[in-house]
């Protein structure tokens, strides 16, 4: 990939001169007048190098460090000054440059830097990207999510995991529920034994019983020997019941009697079997709203609701985008062969304005398509899908991500809080935070306390 230089001086010769020397070198260079039409340039181009001048009109070098290093983090700062300025040299480098030029320049001098930096930068960026990763907690391998309603998630599965309580897992599809289920197990007194997942919605109502049960020999057509139900199979383990909303209601008192007394009865059978299973279960309806519907026994509701998870859809977490964005990149770069650092600035503000009806299992699938396309060490706005390209929703946030993740958590936190009419511990019940936490955060983002504060 062609590095893209950009040049900021306000004496044209110097601008000229170090262009022509770049561009004989074979990388890509543009130039800027002064301080301002840099900034200008940085906004809508992916820059690896500036060099800039420190005394320029406008913008000077020094600010110029400063609101690059906040708008476009992963590009590096090249200072140049002449041999009366070294001092502010010095303090550029202690800002965040990596490297300063004593006017007037040597074209040897300045190609040697930029190669020796260019190096560094593909290996810092390489760093900081596995330096995430491996930070991940062991127990979470496979949950991304860095923000207030995961950080709920997280702790709730750390107080619960120990324990040999029932659990019930609310979310839309794609949200990772067998992910926190096996969170659950992994960190459980019976990490060491099979963990098992059934889904009730993918076996047919015929089946589901001898599935869970087991059955005995001649106890129906087609039983022509004893079959182990998955109770039995997953006997000192955790058997993960996705989907229970739709387990059929005959069924649910034997489930009932099978979590009470810790044995049931095959099909067929005439004798108990005993088997001490945790049990978890997840569904994406309210399962609540069926028991008064009839459809689902309010005794079985409360014996598996014992601690209740939550998780959020991606729509309400967007701040962990990014590390999701680096997580599949990771995995896709590994299955694939590819050499791929991530997403720019563009792609990732694309993504970020995506509305995620799929949730995370959507994103995935986008990325392991980007990854296929890619052509650059970064994924690119081209390397989306024209879905994901043509009807990203355009809300409006800034262009660098930081600033784009405070705009849309101070618009969420202030939806959620008109929603619920000003009430604070509602409000931060709904989002998954402490009260103190809601507190603190509309005081950093400015958000009026009250309705006539607007």
């Amino acid at each position: 990939m062609i590095a893209k230089i950009l040049i900021a001086d306000d004496e044209k010769a110097i601008r000229d001169s170090l262009k022509m020397v770049l561009d004989d070198e074979g990388y890509s260079t543009l130039t800027a007048g002064d301080g301002e039409e840099a900034l200008e340039i940085l906004q809508t181009e992916e820059i690896d190098i500036v060099i800039s001048d420190i005394k320029m009109p406008k913008v000077d070098g020094m600010e110029l460090l400063e609101k690059t290093s906040k708008l476009s983090p992963n590009t590096f700062f090249i200072i140049m000054t002449a041999y009366a300025s070294v001092k502010t040299a010095i303090d550029a480098l202690r800002n965040g440059a990596y490297d300063y030029l004593i006017k007037p320049v040597e074209f040897d001098d300045v190609i040697i830097r930029l190669k020796r930096l260019l190096d560094y930068r593909k290996l810092a960026l390489e760093n900081k990207i596995l330096r995430q990763r491996v930070g991940n907690d062991a127990g979470f391998q496979n949950i991304i999510g860095k923000s207030e309603p995961m950080k709920r998630v997280f702790d709730l599965v750390n107080q619960v995991a120990p324990t040999n309580s029932n659990v019930l897992i609310y979310g839309k599809s794609g949200t990772g529920k067998e992910l926190i289920a096996k969170a659950i197990h992994n960190n459980s007194k019976r990490s060491d034994k099979i963990f098992l997942p059934v889904n009730c919605g993918a076996i047919s109502e015929n089946l589901i019983e001898s599935e869970l049960f087991g059955h005995k020999k001649g106890s129906f057509t087609g039983a022509t020997e004893d079959k182990l139900g998955l109770f039995k199979v997953a006997d000192g383990g955790t058997l993960f019941l996705d989907e229970i909303g739709d387990l059929p209601f005959n069924l649910q008192v034997k489930l009932l009697r099978a979590i009470e007394d810790k044995e049931f009865l095959p099909v067929g059978g005439t004798k108990t079997v005993k088997s001490d299973v945790r049990i978890i279960v997840a569904t994406n309806v309210d399962l609540y709203e069926k028991t008064q519907q009839g459809e689902f026994r309010e005794d079985l509701y409360y014996r598996l609701n014992v601690v209740e998870i939550n998780l959020p859809p991606l729509n309400e977490r967007k701040e962990d985008i990014p590390v999701l964005v680096e997580h599949f990149v990771e995995k896709f770069c590994n299955e694939m062969g590819r050499k791929i650092l991530g997403a720019d600035n563009e792609t990732m503000k694309a993504l970020m304005s995506h509305n995620w009806q799929g949730g995370v299992r959507e994103l995935e699938n986008s990325i392991e398509r980007a990854v296929i396309f890619a052509k650059n060490e970064f994924i690119t706005i081209n390397d989306l899908s024209e879905n994901i390209r043509g009807k990203a929703v355009d809300h409006g946030y800034p262009d660098t991500l930081k600033d784009a993740l405070r705009s849309f958590e101070k618009e969420h936190i202030l939806k959620i809080i008109k929603k619920f009419e000003y009430n604070k511990e509602d409000a931060a019940k709904a989002l998954s935070i402490g009260l103190s936490s809601l507190y603190r955060k509309m005081e950093e983002l400015n958000i009026p306390t009250k309705a006539q504060d607007e």
